[in-house]
């Protein structure tokens, strides 16, 4: 028997164990425990995934049963590959939500990601991802995949209610931008800030011209703010604009509280560009706080899409049955979020080489991370 217990594994108590009519060989939480551990210290495949528990075995005996020894890679695929994605994200989603709560909620980011080695049938032509992310704590809090013949737009509200929104702020870009997901977040207790673009038009026209009347009469009761940013051979400048309660939007979008643009001019290498984006937000906050979040969303494609295509090399995972690499992905985004955690310093890809190498670390990046 084990010796010592790991915390996150009481959040898999109840999840379903989808080998129903085949014996179980190995213990399902043994199975997961071990996926979790390898991906962490740099395991990109099932077959990888074996190859770690075979050359830790002894370590890992302190924290699992074990009895059977290490599955087989057949057996780490197929068992991810039944199991119900959405429950196996809602289990992982519900540990990283009691450690936001200790930690404090604010904002919350719904952002797609495509896989780009997986094939599948979806909008982008891959295995495509739809996450929530904690952006203040680096925090994934769920995931939904896109199914066959979908596409975000109908994924997006599925994965939102799966999530405790009461307090929180909802960032999300344009594919979001659509009445019935701003009345849900609204519904759940939520406030949220959406990227306005051309895919609704008429909000789109609506909220330049709110922006043009505001510049003719010289930006009265507008709140803005500016600032600038020198570093690694950029210099660039934003400047935030906030209109509250503002008039001649189409109707149907619950509890507008304020449009905003955010205008960016970026030199770099000598090449200059610039940007000018809409939102649309519940909130009525000044600038600096709604240039905050929107700040903050974009910062998902750093904080998360950057760190699972180079750390984690997801773009490159082949894992051919969706269910399989949905909930691989879990298990990634999972990964990521507790060495985010971690303070040690060095990059994501520094410390799945560190766990790799140094099982003490290993153990302080799990143990550490466990729900209060």
């Amino acid at each position: 028997m084990p010796d010592q217990e790991l915390g996150f594994i009481r959040y898999f108590a109840a999840l379903p164990d989808p080998r129903v009519n085949r014996a179980k060989k190995h213990a399902l939480s043994d199975i997961l425990g071990v996926t979790l551990c390898a991906v962490i210290c740099g395991a990109d495949s099932f077959e990888e995934i074996e190859r770690f528990g075979d050359a830790r075995v002894d370590w890992l005996k302190k924290f699992f049963p074990l009895a059977n020894g290490i599955p087989s890679h057949d057996t780490f695929n197929r068992v991810l590959a039944a199991l119900d994605r959405q429950v196996f994200a809602a289990c992982f989603g519900q540990w990283m939500a009691d450690l936001s709560t200790a930690t404090g909620l604010k904002a919350i980011a719904i952002d797609g990601k495509a896989c780009r080695g997986a094939s599948g049938d979806t909008f982008s032509g891959c295995l495509h991802l739809v996450s929530a992310w904690a952006t203040e704590n680096g925090l994934i809090l769920g995931q939904e995949a896109v199914p066959d013949n979908g596409h975000e737009i109908t994924t997006i509200p599925v994965l939102l209610k799966a999530l405790d929104l009461k307090g929180a702020v909802v960032t999300i870009d344009a594919a979001g931008c659509q009445k019935a997901i701003v009345e849900q977040i609204r519904a759940q207790g939520g406030d949220y800030v959406v990227t306005v673009k051309g895919n609704q038009q008429a909000l789109h026209r609506a909220v330049a011209a709110a922006f043009e009347k505001a510049g003719e009469t010289g930006w009265a009761g507008c709140d803005l703010s500016a600032s600038v940013e020198d570093g690694h051979g950029r210099h660039e400048e934003r400047y935030v604009t906030v209109i509250r309660a503002p008039e001649g939007l189409p109707a149907g979008w619950k509890d507008v509280g304020a449009v905003v643009v955010v205008g960016r001019e970026r030199v770099a290498n000598g090449k200059n560009a610039s940007t000018c984006h809409f939102y649309l937000t519940s909130l009525r906050g000044t600038a600096e706080e709604l240039g905050g979040y929107v700040r903050g969303h974009w910062g998902v494609e750093n904080g998360l899409h950057w760190c699972l295509d180079i750390a984690f090399r997801e773009d490159e995972n082949r894992t051919r049955d969706t269910n399989a690499g949905a909930n691989l992905g879990v298990v990634r985004r999972v990964s990521a979020s507790l060495l985010k955690q971690d303070p040690t310093r060095g990059s994501i890809k520094a410390k799945r080489l560190n766990a790799g190498w140094d099982q003490q670390y290993l153990e302080q990046v799990l143990q550490g991370f466990k729900a209060s």
